[in-house]
């Protein structure tokens, strides 16, 4: 019998990252080329044919495909997707204008208003109503539906959603409204606000929609692409994306599917890289952790705390994103990052990005602006002889000639710029995790900084230090651990129910084993075959009677009785405002149910290489340069125990140990870096 493969990808702005497990022995085989923005499918494509040659693996020995993209991301960041229109309930044109009436910064006088993802030129209201307690006060007209989308249509708009007025417990206005849509323009996509997620919250609900009608087309596009390329390269497995959630779902999904799809996996590839460090910290033990994601564009991070965090409140740019998502934070710094000089003649990184094409100057493809992948080489974090294993050539003087100019600008060095962008890098990084710790209650000093991506590595030991932690963990391959995270995280769906008042024990129990009928109704629609074991979570979101603001509480399947709600609302009450809630009557604004099935995936044996020999090398600390030393990461054995400064070459990534710091292989290949918290680079 031959042997069996899972392939996980990893769709990145500069790279895109492949690794190939064994699936009896957990063995990893990891690549990574350039990504292609046009047409982000191609680079996959291109990334597993090369994989498959190299190992010698039969494109029929591929059992499982999954993958993490930022490609529906970029697309509504960057305002790309369709043009779309929304249809509203007569009297409410301006709810997406309106929104929550909240300043993104209310201490900045120059914050302006949010713009919305649809132009009020393109907001149609429908002479519609439902009450409250969905008695009909005003029918649906055909007609006039049909005369307003026509007319959006005509005026170049290329998809509809619909949020209608307490449409999250009635949907059924806004499903006549998608029919006469579907009879009069088929190929138009329609996005319900009910179907894709029946929460209350107006403006978040119709955001929801907008979101699905911006990006489900293109989304819809590149995985039929890339469904059918990768059938044709010779895969008959199951295929999958990840999805906010940090879990995954099947790609080959009927096409009404893909605008939920498409809003489900807008945090994809940042959700992946946190299942996948779930899976790694496990194995090494540890529990408390915050995680840092730093590509070529930004860095996100998640602090975890025993478990998977969760949030219902995310936002993705300027938009709220109430579908449940793993909270990451993103900062506007990666390792392609411009670094420049503003108007008042300060040192600033960020957030545009160079991007994989023209990429840093020192790659020699056409860039000439400063990057921080520039300034790390310079300062000699980097080696150029061996970097992503001679698959990308660092040209030292280009990145030298891209900075001089800054340098010049500001009287300092070359070597005193560089090492300056780092530490501006560090700074912006520092200045978001502060209060996020402070947000979650956890004391930074107490946890480790896990490190991946192509550029975390490299900074990590230098943002670790200015938090006052005391271990940098960087994963065996840290630069594909999205990609391997793609292979490791269950298959999992999120389900909501809204509820609304006080609540007896038969409704909890009815609500929630609805939410389960079709949780596996899902699970059965998926290509499960390598997710057998399956669990479900019920929680609900409460609050006091009176009050505006809920606390998640989840049961355990044993008790979902309104006595055991009481008993863990309590406890979370007291934990959130220290105070006791006593015997008010509780509110259940909505029940919610996740569904998670696992899939067996053997951890890898790490081997360990045979030599401990450095040589010598130069980087800059304080401006300077000082003696270091280089080892090759594939080389080192376990219990390899080197002193800094220095730098650790792997083939997908870069490692820098400042003065003061020690970093030791452990038995499953993570490299353990202890911090340093005195001197001048603590």
């Amino acid at each position: 019998m031959s042997a069996r493969y899972r392939l996980g990808v990893d769709v990145g702005g500069t790279f895109t990252d492949i690794v190939l497990a064994d699936a009896s022995t957990g063995e990893l085989r990891t690549d990574k080329v350039p990504s292609d923005a046009g047409q982000p499918a191609r680079a996959v494509i291109a990334g597993v044919t090369k994989m498959l040659a190299v190992s010698g693996v039969e494109p029929g020995q591929i059992e499982y495909f999954s993958h993490g993209q930022t490609f529906a991301l970029n697309t509504l960041l960057q305002r790309t997707g369709a043009r779309v229109g929304l249809l509203v309930t007569r009297g409410f044109p301006d709810l997406l204008s309106i929104g929550r009436l909240r300043l993104s910064d209310p201490i900045d006088y120059f914050t302006g208003p949010r713009r919305p993802l649809v132009d009020p030129t393109d907001v149609r209201e429908i002479t519609e109503r439902l009450r409250a307690d969905g008695s009909l006060v005003t029918p649906i007209d055909p007609d006039q539906v049909r005369e307003a989308v026509a007319a959006l249509v005509a005026d170049g708009v290329e998809a509809v959603a619909v949020a209608f007025l307490h449409s999250h417990r009635f949907g059924h206005h806004e499903a006549q409204v998608a029919d006469i849509i579907a009879e009069a323009l088929p190929g138009l996509p329609v996005a319900c606000s009910s179907r894709l997620w029946p929460e209350e919250k107006e403006y978040e609900r119709a955001t929801v929609a907008v979101l699905a009608a911006h990006v489900g087309r293109a989304l819809g596009d590149y995985l039929q692409y890339l469904s059918s390329e990768l059938r044709a390269l010779g895969l008959d497995c199951p295929m999958h994306i990840t999805k906010s959630n940090g879990g995954v779902t099947s790609i080959d999904s009927h096409p009404r599917e893909f605008l939920r799809t498409a809003v489900e996996t807008l945090l994809s590839g940042p959700a992946s890289g946190v299942a996948g460090t779930m899976r790694v910290a496990a194995t090494a033990g540890v529990d408390q952790f915050i995680t840092m994601d730093m590509g070529g564009t930004s860095v996100d991070c998640a602090i975890v705390d025993g478990r998977i965090p969760y949030s219902t409140e995310s936002e993705i740019g300027e938009f709220p994103l109430i579908i449940p998502s793993v909270e990451v934070s993103s900062i506007g710094a990666g390792g392609g990052s411009v670094i420049r000089v503003d108007e008042t003649g300060v040192l600033k990184v960020g957030p545009r990005s160079a991007g994989a094409h023209p990429g840093p100057s020192c790659y020699g493809r056409g860039g000439t602006e400063p990057t921080l992948t520039d300034a790390y080489v310079v300062c000699g974090y980097i080696d150029p002889a061996d970097f992503a294993s001679g698959a990308v050539t660092i040209d030292t003087d280009r990145a030298r000639t891209a900075l001089e100019p800054l340098a010049v600008k500001l009287g300092l060095t070359v070597e005193a710029l560089a090492e300056a962008a780092v530490a501006v890098a560090t700074a912006m990084m520092h200045s978001q995790l502060i209060p996020l710790c402070a947000q979650h209650g956890v004391d930074p000093a107490g946890m480790t900084l896990i490190a991946y991506g192509g550029a975390g590595p490299v900074q990590a030991a230098l943002l670790a230090a200015a938090l006052k932690m005391p271990e940098v963990l960087i994963p065996n391959s840290p630069g594909t651990l999205c990609a391997y995270g793609a292979l490791a995280t269950d298959m999992r769906v999120d389900l909501v129910s809204p509820v609304g008042g006080t609540v007896t024990d038969a409704e909890l129990a009815d609500g929630w084993d609805d939410l389960q009928r079709r949780a596996e109704q899902w699970y059965a629609q998926q290509d499960h075959r390598l997710h057998p074991d399956v669990r479900i979570t019920r929680w609900a979101d409460v609050q006091l009677s009176g009050q505006s603001f809920t606390l998640p509480i989840t049961l355990s399947e044993d008790d979902i009785s309104v006595k055991a709600l009481r008993e863990a609302f309590t406890g979370a009450y007291l934990k959130a405002y220290a105070v006791d809630p006593g015997d008010a009557d509780l509110d259940v604004r909505c029940l919610r149910l996740t569904l998670a099935a696992s899939a067996f995936l053997p951890e890898p044996v790490f081997a360990g290489g045979r030599s401990i020999s450095g040589t010598p090398h130069r980087v800059v600390e304080d401006g300077e340069p000082v003696a270091a030393s280089i080892y090759r990461r594939p080389l080192l054995p376990i219990g390899a125990v080197m002193q800094g400064p220095a730098v650790i070459p792997a083939p997908d990534t870069s490692i820098f140990v400042p003065s003061g710091c020690t970093a030791r292989v452990d038995q499953h290949g993570n490299l353990r870096i202890t911090v340093s918290l005195g001197g001048s680079h603590a």
